[in-house]
């Protein structure tokens, strides 16, 4: 009988020291992938915001920019050549090219190596009375001169845009504003944004900015 109990309670106690023994495994086996889990989110978290902010487009002017990619005048295409080609696509911007030409800077811009253009719109050259307007599109000296001053060297991105930057006809112009509200020279306001051109930021503008003489 002595021995019967004995080994009852010997096995007994064996088998509930291989459920202790399992149980351990068993944490261990599920403590052991949460680690690497949490390591591995943090640096997805922080990893991108940047360079997208930097390609975006802002403004109530970039509602008229047309949409379907295959038309010249949408921003995926104008992305693919150089600014003044670009500009001859974009609806908005049809008084600008016929200045730009009549000035004879076409190549000129599209040659450039990394400029930034403020764009005046159609409804900007609207603003000058025709028979100035008409005056000033025939004198191609003061044309070049009111043109060039839309033109900064280097690509300036929103985050770069606030101060004063030299200008191609060799004056200055300062850009005041942040986060996507901007005015150029004080009169001009951005109404549509950090356009890409092969090789220009634009930043189309309701007022045609003047040099000051």
């Amino acid at each position: 009988m002595r021995a019967i109990k004995f080994t009852a309670v010997t096995a007994t106690a064996l088998f509930s020291i291989s459920l202790a023994a399992c149980g351990g495994d068993a944490d261990d086996s599920t403590a052991a992938p949460v680690a690497p889990t949490m390591t591995t989110a943090a640096p997805t978290m922080a990893a991108s915001p940047s360079p997208t902010m930097n390609m975006m487009n802002f403004g109530p002017g970039c509602a008229a920019v047309p949409t379907d990619p295959a038309n010249k005048g949408s921003f995926e295409s104008m992305a693919q050549v150089p600014v003044a080609t670009a500009a001859s696509g974009n609806p908005l911007l049809s008084t600008l090219v016929t200045a730009v030409k009549q000035a004879g800077l076409v190549d000129s811009l599209n040659t450039a190596d990394g400029i930034t253009v403020f764009a005046p719109t159609n409804d900007a050259f609207g603003k000058i009375p025709e028979a100035d307007l008409k005056k000033v599109l025939a004198d191609k000296k003061t044309l070049s001169s009111i043109l060039t001053f839309h033109v900064v060297p280097g690509k300036l991105t929103p985050a770069d845009l606030a101060g004063t930057h030299k200008t191609l006809q060799g004056g200055e112009v300062t850009v005041s504003g942040s986060g996507q509200q901007f005015k150029v020279a004080g009169t001009a306001s951005v109404i549509c944004g950090n356009v890409q051109t092969a090789n220009a930021n634009v930043y189309i503008i309701d007022t045609v900015l003047m040099p000051q003489s």
